[in-house]
Parts: structure tokens; C-alpha cells; sequence
């Protein structure tokens, strides 16, 4: 097994030994000795991929976000309600993570991590970025309040509730 392939393999396991974890104890409750040996890995892996513990939920959010913004992109639609039905979509196909965040009072890593993905670049020109930075936190709420009260639309309707009020 090559050393990407490895590293790979060990981030997964650390990330799926922290959600199993979480699923019965808040995060300030769980170790990381319990983490690495829930994951069957060394401490030393650990501090090679993560700063801390927060730092293996946001590097995965971060990228899960990443790579379905990246498929996302390659269809080059323009099209705001496929994007955000799409988006929801994807976090629907995993509410028991997000029903955790939220749960646990985690979700603060996936709004910086939405945040971070959906920054304007540093060169654009300041009434784009405002408004970038107006629609990106816009959605992000209704993220945030969607899962909050338990996800229970589909997200066919939430991306319709977005394309009615304006975001088409």
C-alpha cells in the first residue's frame, strides 16, 4: 500500500472511530487514546493528519464539500435552484452526520467549512463579494435551520422554497 493510499486509509479510520464515538458521548468526552484505539492506529498518525480532535471533523467536512462542489462544477450549469437541490441533496443523503453535528453542538465546523469553500476570492471586486458573501450566508441559514429542525423536508422542496423566494 503506497503512502497516500495508507495516510487515506488512516484518516478514515480516525474520522469513522470519532463518529461512532460521538454517536453515544460529546466530543470533550472522548479521548483521543479512545479515538486512535477505536481506529486501531497510533497516536502518531493521529498528530500526523490532525491538530486536534475538532480538526477530523472539519478536515471532512471540508472535504465532502470539496468534492461536491468540484463534481458540481464539472456539469457547468448555471442554474442556482439544480445547484442548492443538488446541495441539499447531498447533505440529505447524510443526515445521521449532520443530525450528530447538530446534536452534539458541532455544527459550527460545518459553517466555517461552507464559509471557507464559498469565500470570495481575495481579488474580486467588492460588490461581488458582498453579495457572494449575502447568498453563501443566506443558504448557509437555511442549512442551519433545516437540520436544526430535524431535516424533515426533502430536498427537492427545499431547493423549491429557495427558487420561489428569489435564489434562482
Amino acid at each position: 500500500m503506497g503512502n497516500k493510499i495508507r495516510n487515506s486509509f488512516v484518516k478514515q479510520q480516525i474520522t469513522n472511530a470519532l463518529l461512532q464515538l460521538l454517536e453515544k458521548r460529546e466530543l470533550t468526552e472522548i479521548a483521543i487514546h479512545e479515538i486512535t484505539t477505536t481506529a486501531e492506529v497510533s497516536r502518531n498518525s493521529f498528530y500526523r493528519n490532525y491538530t486536534d480532535k475538532e480538526d477530523i471533523l472539519h478536515q471532512y467536512l471540508k472535504s465532502m464539500l470539496s468534492n461536491w462542489k468540484e463534481e458540481w462544477d464539472s456539469q457547468n450549469s448555471d442554474s442556482n435552484a439544480e445547484l442548492f437541490g443538488d446541495l441539499f441533496a447531498e447533505l440529505k443523503s447524510r443526515a445521521p452526520l449532520f443530525l450528530l453535528l447538530e446534536k452534539r453542538n458541532l455544527f459550527y465546523l460545518f459553517r466555517e467549512s461552507y464559509l471557507e469553500l464559498n469565500a470570495p476570492p481575495k481579488d474580486t471586486d467588492n460588490m461581488v463579494a458582498y453579495t457572494m458573501s449575502f447568498v453563501a450566508g443566506g443558504v448557509l441559514g437555511w442549512i442551519e435551520e433545516w437540520i436544526a429542525r430535524g431535516m424533515q423536508e426533502s430536498a427537492e422542496f427545499m431547493s423549491s422554497l429557495l427558487s420561489t423566494h428569489g435564489m434562482k
